[in-house]
């Protein structure tokens, strides 16, 4: 059977499937369903240093192929994560990095240092880039903003860091560049593109908070290629998220250069998506005689 373990820096997973942040919550409506230390690792909703209510409501919009989302980042804080989700996350062995979100860089660094504390908490997603907040996160669009908030937050912590990049800008590899050189463990990407969507009978626009980020199907070739050109460019790894909603999908992105893969929309479609593409990656994998998930990253290459 072939072995799907895989390593970013310092952490070995036992395989490269996990959640995109945002898109299973803090895992317990997702544990009666299966089992969670099939994961590979376990990656948190966001979490800011004081609670978030989120974004006025509709949140959420089907379109064509995709997905669009304005949540807002609702979250309990980091001291409500600390006393009410942690003792759950306890009891399951996958790494948890927990997705860190806030309005400017001490923020980030306050709910890092927070949390660093706690022996759970694996490393940090840090999130630069969701399109759906109307404060903060500006800085995850220039080269010197990555730079800054990186170098500051390596500071705040020897865990791992991933830093989540913006689809929206015009070169993500530059971003990946900046955060790589001030000490980076891994770059994920990409985040949710920005879009919106507009009622023509009430003439306005749907979401409540007029603007939100677009995932699914339809973002997947955006992705790819990010996660191509970053591998190109980059040593350290890459987790590649954007529109995985089968095993094949997941192995294009493994192919175009990612070392692992976070899997979003589809778990709104199907809860077990996870553990079916992580089946389908294997069952791939032995009917083409692959003996290690390593062959596969970055075999699109040249």
């Amino acid at each position: 059977m072939a072995s799907l373990e895989t390593r970013i820096g310092m952490l070995h997973l036992k395989n490269p499937v996990m959640p995109a942040s945002g898109t299973f919550g803090y895992g317990e409506e997702f544990a009666p369903l299966f089992d969670l230390n099939e994961l590979g690792a376990i990656v948190s909703k966001a979490v800011s240093l004081h609670p978030r209510p989120g974004n006025l409501p509709p949140r959420l919009v089907e379109l064509k192929s995709s997905l669009l989302n304005s949540i807002g980042l609702q979250n309990p804080g980091a001291e409500g994560f600390l006393r009410e989700k942690i003792p759950f996350l306890e009891g399951f062995e996958p790494p948890l990095i927990v997705n860190v979100v806030g309005n400017g860089i001490e923020e980030y660094q306050e709910v890092v240092e927070k949390l660093d504390e706690c022996p759970r908490v694996d490393g940090f997603e840090i999130n630069l880039s969701c399109p759906n907040v109307k404060r903060g996160l500006e800085f995850g669009t220039t080269h010197s903003g990555v730079e800054r908030i990186t170098t500051a937050l390596r500071q705040s912590t020897r865990k791992p860091l991933w830093v989540k990049l913006s689809p929206n800008v015009p070169d993500p590899a530059d971003l990946g560049k900046a955060a790589e050189g001030a000490g980076a463990d891994a770059i994920v990407a990409i985040n949710t593109l920005g879009g919106m969507a507009v009622d023509i009978e009430k003439k306005r626009p749907i979401l409540g908070a007029q603007f939100g980020g677009v995932s699914g199907p339809a973002v997947k070739p955006v992705a790819l290629k990010i996660v191509w050109n970053l591998y190109k460019h980059l040593t350290i790894p890459v987790i590649g998220v954007g529109g995985i909603m089968n095993g094949r999908d997941a192995i294009e992105f493994l192919m175009a250069g990612a070392t692992a893969v976070q899997v979003g929309t589809a778990n709104f479609i199907n809860p077990c998506a996870m553990i079916d593409i992580l089946r389908e990656i294997r069952s791939w994998m032995d009917s083409h005689e692959v003996g290690r998930l390593e062959e596969l990253i970055g075999a699109a290459h040249p």
